[in-house]
């Protein structure tokens, strides 16, 4: 229950961060803690959390999988992940990119807003739809943030290739193309 919770504070916190104006790049730390707060909660519920800390901690050098049919919940966990980084690359168009006072900016629309609602629910749909009959439901939740941390890096990946096509980065000069807004 407290992935769950966790899972749903983290996207209220991306929500709010992809609607606002701010610069492009910068600060990685969200994803990161995501990422690593994710890769915690999946480990703990694929190999169970004193394994799983005691393998951290270095006390244990061998994991083994404590959830029924251990090898389809690990292809499951990684086909989680291949759907976080198609919906995060789906979602990157609907986020608008500019130049501003030298840098690039970006917004997110109320699409962007519906595809992450949409991406949640893949997610979440997937995740019941594999697990049934191999884990209880909490796989969903326990993924979930390590999903968001997948997501949002592929969306920022686009969102970077994106910036160097527009006028006015340095393949481009500025000078030869109108400003875009």
């Amino acid at each position: 229950m407290a992935s769950l919770v966790f899972g749903v504070a983290a996207l209220a916190l991306i929500l709010m961060r992809q609607v606002k104006a701010r610069p492009l790049g910068g600060s990685y730390v969200l994803v990161i803690v995501l990422g690593v707060i994710g890769l915690a909660e999946t480990g703990a519920f694929l190999f169970g959390t004193q394994q799983f800390v005691s393998f951290l901690k270095g006390h244990n050098h061998h994991l083994a999988l404590a959830v029924p049919d251990g090898p389809a919940m690990l292809v499951a966990a990684a086909g989680s992940l291949v759907l976080a980084a198609v919906t995060g690359a789906a979602r990157a168009p609907s986020v608008r990119l500019w130049r501003q006072d030298g840098h690039v900016w970006r917004k997110g629309t109320a699409l962007t807003v519906v595809l992450w609602l949409v991406s949640l629910g893949l997610h979440l749909g997937y995740d019941a739809l594999v697990a049934r009959g191999k884990a209880d439901a909490d796989f969903g939740a326990a993924t979930m943030l390590l999903y968001f941390a997948v997501s949002l890096t592929v969306q920022n990946i686009i969102l970077g290739a994106r910036a160097w096509r527009l006028p006015g980065s340095s393949r481009y000069p500025a000078s030869s193309y109108p400003a875009r807004h």
